[in-house]
């Protein structure tokens, strides 16, 4: 994508990905008076458009977004031309068209059409940028399958790492959608999959998602030994009615600050919003 293009991003599995946004600078950090640039991040799970009273209304999903004040939002649950439960919409270019904002859109699935001449069925996650997204990629990560009978564990796609220009300044963002079953081994294979990733990249980072487990399971453990929870006190997010779980995350490596954070009351999906105001420092660690 060129810089200031309004364009969704389309670039290859194997293209560069740059940028990241993170963390909360302690007390006495040496970093806390480093120069840096604002950004503020969300993370929601959209539910494909459908709101807690199981009316589709994507209209209704971009006012919530917008609400939201965002510069990068990670999208989880996003149908492409998935089925009637949408209105075989291409929800990911669709909201970045309400919003006037870059996107790229990762699937998860990717699947035949359901009659001919039809477009792919796609299933996915997004990331919705204001700023300009040099690069993009989609990555594997273990999952079980929704969509074959009998899975088993297997790497497959919906990982998403997009590059942001924040003034200059490179960000690494990466959305994902981790597995719902009680079971916690999927996640925790999700888990050191996605630190794999964050670990062959430089500079300051963000992980937002729906983790499908509180921060405190066990089998999130490994992500606080390299990232910090933005909004620990950011209250529930699931269900959105009544929230008793909070489940949708946004996690910041060192040196990223962090100077407010807080989940956001709307029933346009089944989850809750999660955004996150950051300071990202200039010169990335």
């Amino acid at each position: 994508m060129q810089p200031g293009s309004r364009r969704p991003v389309r670039t290859g599995r194997g293209a560069a990905v740059a940028a990241a946004v993170l963390l909360t600078a302690a007390a006495g950090d040496p970093g806390a008076h480093a120069p840096t640039v604002p950004l503020r991040v969300a993370t929601y799970n959209i539910h494909a458009g459908i709101g807690e009273d199981r009316v589709f209304d994507l209209d209704r999903t971009a006012a919530a977004l917008r609400g939201l004040r965002a510069d990068v939002i990670g999208l989880q649950e996003v149908d492409v031309h998935w089925g009637a439960r949408s209105d075989f919409a291409d929800e990911a270019r669709a909201l970045a068209g309400k919003l006037d904002m870059r996107v790229f859109f990762a699937p998860i699935y990717d699947l035949d059409p359901a009659a001919g001449g039809a477009e792919r069925r796609r299933f996915g996650v997004a990331v919705l940028s204001r700023h300009p997204v040099p690069a993009a990629e989609n990555h594997e990560i273990t999952r079980l399958s929704t969509q074959t009978p009998d899975p088993v564990p297997a790497p497959a796609p919906g990982f998403a790492e997009v590059v942001v220009d924040v003034r200059g300044v490179r960000v690494r963002v990466y959305t994902t959608h981790l597995d719902h079953r009680a079971d916690p081994s999927v996640r925790a294979a999700q888990v050191a999959d996605m630190l794999g990733v964050l670990a062959a990249d430089r500079g300051p980072k963000v992980l937002v998602g729906d983790f499908n487990a509180e921060a405190t399971a066990p089998e999130l453990a490994p992500l606080w030994e390299r990232l910090r929870d933005a909004a620990p006190d950011g209250g529930g997010t699931y269900p959105a009615a009544g929230p008793v779980k909070r489940i949708d995350l946004v996690t910041v490596s060192p040196g990223v600050r962090v100077t407010g954070a807080r989940t956001v009351a709307t029933e346009a999906s089944d989850h809750r919003p999660v955004v996150a105001d950051l300071r990202i420092p200039r010169r990335g660690r």
